[in-house]
């Protein structure tokens, strides 16, 4: 699995147009679009064919916005976060 950030969304961009965008690199497992932040992730079931999608859309336009797409980063715990090496 490929989890996929994708930022600089316009506010017009729906589930469905953000994974038809996707959808021609490889299958789209979910799309996540976090509401009213301009932002979402896309999962797709290939790492290789994720890779394919962040090198093709990243600074193409999509309802009027160039986007932002990279690989998402995992969530650090607090715990994480916090501690010193």
């Amino acid at each position: 699995m490929k989890n996929i950030y994708v930022g600089n969304l316009s506010p017009s961009t729906t589930g469905e147009t953000l994974k038809a965008a996707f959808a021609p690199f490889g299958a789209v497992a979910a799309v996540n679009i976090i509401t009213g932040r301009g932002f979402g992730f896309v999962e797709m079931t290939n790492d290789a064919e994720g890779m394919s999608a962040i090198s093709a859309l990243n600074g193409k336009t999509l309802d009027g916005s160039a986007l932002t797409v990279n690989e998402a980063r995992p969530k650090k715990s607090k715990a994480q976060s916090h501690s010193r090496h």
